[in-house]
């Protein structure tokens, strides 16, 4: 299989890249990210973690439409098929509507909405033609329930949400899966020196297990969603 992930060299994207490292079939993954030397470390310490797999990366930025289309050519031009796209990029800002400061919203929306919808638009002429492939929007809990505190973050990830509804829909006869990706707290460098203890939350690698997992179902079968909150619930 030949995997793409943004987002990659940290949290939640570098828990799902490692997941399907461990592999043993040895698969191709494809790291984006923003910072290239955060990036290229990570790449290079999969690759000797995981022999059997085929790392390669490419920094850009995906809140920025040229720098997505720049990062989708490289990815064709690889002459692979694309199997799984997992949309993970994304930024949390706090605050509120009435006080958030000005252009937090756009921010959002292009960061944890664009990047999955421009990304997603410029693969999919190649999947369609495939015929196949499975496409995860890491959404968040705050997609389906607002918070105090959550503001342009929570707006943005309703609309990815909602992006990723339409999208089932429409891919349903080009034989492409679908699947929203709704996780609550997960122990990552977000959360590092908050105080909060690790073992209240969850770990990354349950989301990156989860996803491994919908990878390999049946062609029949599709996850629609993936919902997990830490045991004793949303913080």
């Amino acid at each position: 299989m030949n995997i793409v992930i943004t987002g990659a060299s940290k949290g939640l994207g570098r828990a799902i890249a490692e997941k399907f490292g461990e592999d043993k079939q040895g698969h191709g993954i494809f790291l984006c990210a923003r910072n290239k030397e955060q990036l290229r470390a990570f790449a290079l310490e999969l690759q000797g973690r995981f022999p059997r797999t085929n790392v390669q990366y490419y920094a850009c930025d995906v809140s920025k439409p040229a720098e997505v289309q720049e990062f989708a050519n490289w990815l064709l031009q690889q002459n692979i098929r694309i199997d799984v796209l997992v949309n993970n990029a994304g930024q949390f800002i706090p605050g509120s509507v009435h006080s958030e400061p000005a252009g937090a919203l756009q921010q959002m929306i292009e960061t944890n909405l664009y990047s999955a919808y421009n990304l997603t638009r410029a693969l999919l002429p190649a999947m369609m033609q495939a015929a196949q492939g499975h496409i995860f929007n890491m959404c968040s809990i705050a997609s389906l329930q607002a918070y105090a505190n959550g503001g342009a973050y929570s707006i943005s990830k309703f609309a990815l949400a909602g992006f990723s509804k339409n999208l089932r829909e429409e891919m349903k006869p080009h034989n492409i899966k679908v699947t929203a990706v709704y996780p609550g707290a997960a122990y990552t460098d977000s959360w590092s020196g908050s105080g909060v203890d690790p073992k209240r939350i969850m770990e990354a690698a349950d989301v990156a297990a989860l996803i491994y997992a919908a990878s390999f179902l049946s062609p029949q079968a599709c996850v629609e969603d993936i919902i997990l909150r830490p045991q004793l619930g949303d913080l």
